[in-house]
């Protein structure tokens, strides 16, 4: 069996939306003739600890890891964070960008100092362990995941020096992510994210990314054909969870959830019609899971849906397929049209929401990735950002369809197709091409 390197910042216990594509895909690729390799850190500062995703980890899997020196004992200490919280990453939410000139400084060091990221100081190290490693324990071909971007810098000096075949994945944009320019660069940084970038872009010999535009995108800057590999869902995590229908009528949010994501034409919608109709107002109910930015908290109460509203921290996975065959509506929140990405978003949430056959609604661009395949799959519907009416009629008609018992699960085989495995299939096969051109 071929033997892949993958490095990865995020692995089991770390849980949250950064680990599952890894670890889902390497639970998969030795069906393919792939033996996966993971190098990821001993002791990292991750945000969500999961241990339920630890049986996921085959137990034959060989799993590196080595110690990381990270800034974030520093980061609470100037910031009077206690030392036990966890530091959250993924964007910047509202109330640190005023909380004054300590997280300001710490945002421009953050941003500044740490190029591309808190992790860099793990390549040298990283590069030197694995290169002794290599000479004992020859892989095939080599695979970086990010971010954090940092590890397709380890990734790109073992390419450079013993001229293995790589392939750098990239889950997330690096200079064109939403919170880029929340970092307070200098032009002298941004030059260097910019480089940094771009020869990540040219020297990997596969680029790959998780949606159509994205890789578009990521095309354009590397000047190269880039793969789109979606993150899929896996049908392990969903069969053991049977339907179970709540009896109110039942919106459910799970994930991180940032201003820019904000909603307001939902609130909007729902707050009239708690007013309209009197058995909406006593049937409505709101499950908002996971990190929710003040903003969003705010407008909720603005609308007076506080009542409706409960919110929960993140759950562990194993946990998510019942949440979701709980609900009778799962809300998708994108981007508005005006965002540069918003056309590309094609979040992991999506497909696991397609896995459960729960109804979608998709706040986000109609003519974007996402809505393509919602349409495709019939899973679900996508209303733009500042669409109240149309927001208002999709709503009322699931609404009805609840009062008449007639909102069954989605069956569209075409669903399948999303599938972890059919995603490491794809991989298997770009890395068997990676390695014989």
């Amino acid at each position: 069996m071929k033997r892949v390197l993958i490095i990865t910042y995020y692995w089991p216990p770390s849980g949250g939306s950064g680990v599952q594509r890894w670890l889902k895909m390497s639970k998969y690729l030795p069906d393919y003739d792939w033996q996966p390799v993971i190098y990821t850190t001993e002791n990292a500062e991750y945000p969500i600890i999961d241990p339920s995703l630890e049986k996921d980890v085959p137990t034959d899997m060989e799993v590196i890891r080595r110690p990381i020196h990270e800034p974030y004992n520093f980061y609470k200490k100037f910031l009077g964070i206690k030392k036990e919280e966890t530091v959250k990453m993924g964007f910047i939410q509202e109330k640190e960008k005023k909380k004054g000139w300590k997280v300001n400084l710490s945002l421009w060091i953050r941003g500044n100092l740490f190029i591309p990221d808190a992790r860099c100081g793990w390549v040298k190290p990283s590069v030197k362990y694995l290169k002794e490693y290599l000479k004992e324990h020859p892989v095939d071909a080599i695979i970086s995941t990010g971010p954090p971007h940092s590890m397709h810098l380890i990734a790109m000096k073992l390419k450079e020096d013993l001229g293995i075949p790589w392939i750098a994945d990239f889950r997330d944009p690096w200079t064109e992510i939403d919170y880029y320019n929340d970092l307070h660069l200098t032009r002298c940084a941004d030059r260097k994210h910019h480089r940094l970038e771009q020869e990540v872009l040219t020297k990997a010999d596969k680029v790959v990314t998780v949606a159509p535009d994205g890789a578009r995108r990521l095309g354009r800057l590397g000047n190269r054909n880039v793969r789109t590999i979606y993150n899929g869902f896996d049908r392990d995590d969903d069969t053991q969870t049977p339907f179970s229908l709540p009896e109110k009528f039942t919106i459910t949010y799970l994930g991180v959830l940032s201003k820019i994501q904000n909603p307001n034409n939902l609130w909007q919608a729902l707050g009239e019609l708690i007013k309209e109709d009197d058995g909406f107002n006593n049937n409505l109910k709101i499950n908002m899971i996971g990190q929710i930015d003040r903003s969003v908290v705010n407008a909720i109460d603005l609308i007076g849906l506080t009542q409706h509203v409960t919110y929960s921290p993140c759950i562990p996975h194993d946990q998510v397929s019942a949440a979701h065959r709980s609900s009778t509506l799962l809300l998708l929140l994108l981007m508005p049209d005006s965002e540069p990405r918003a056309k590309g978003l094609v979040t992991g949430k999506l497909f696991e929401y397609m896995a459960s056959g729960r109804p979608i609604l998709c706040i986000g661009p109609e003519d974007g990735d996402a809505a393509r395949i919602l349409k495709e799959t019939g899973a679900g519907q996508t209303v733009s950002f500042g669409d109240k009416n149309k927001t208002k009629e999709i709503i009322k008609h699931l609404y009805q369809r609840y009062l008449e018992n007639d909102l069954e699960g989605n069956t569209n085989p075409k669903v399948e197709s999303y599938s972890r495995q059919v995603m490491a299939q794809r991989y298997a096969a770009l890395l068997d091409q990676a390695i014989n051109e």
